[in-house]
């Protein structure tokens, strides 16, 4: 299995990568496929084996809320305001920090510290930053 591409997320102002994959709302009118042309042209990573999804989100938490801002790949999100992620619930995985230990699978990999935010219904209900040990080999 390929590793796969990280989300992005926006925290406070900056852009970072996040491991979890919330799903987009594809009923939502504002949220199209692309174009037959558009797919068979490519559109970088998100056509390949790194991005089993074939698309790649970008999201951002601002005032407490998880709003996704951008879609590219096989979906686009069509211009306009940020759109309130209400349909989502879960914890979002933002990594930071060295990598500790690579998994070549999925989104797998350990790093340095993670910031783990609790998300009900698209409101940030909790954040905590995990500190990730150097594993010990006990023999």
């Amino acid at each position: 299995m390929t590793a796969q591409i990280h989300e992005r997320i926006i925290l406070n102002g900056e852009q970072v990568s996040m491991t979890s994959c919330p799903r987009p709302p594809l009923d939502n009118p504002r949220i199209t496929s692309c174009s037959e042309e558009e797919m068979l042209a490519g559109r970088g990573v998100v056509f390949s084996t790194a991005c089993w999804r074939k698309y790649l989100g970008t999201w951002e938490i601002c005032g407490g809320r998880l709003n996704l801002v951008g879609l590219d790949g096989i979906y686009t999100l069509e211009e306009g305001e940020r759109l309130f992620a209400d349909w989502f619930s879960g914890t979002l995985h933002v990594p930071h920090g060295d990598v500790l230990h690579h998994v070549h699978m999925e989104l797998q990999t350990v790093y340095a510290q993670e910031l783990l935010s609790t998300i009900e219904h698209g409101l940030v209900t909790a954040s905590i930053n995990v500190v990730n040990r150097d594993p010990v080999l006990l023999i």
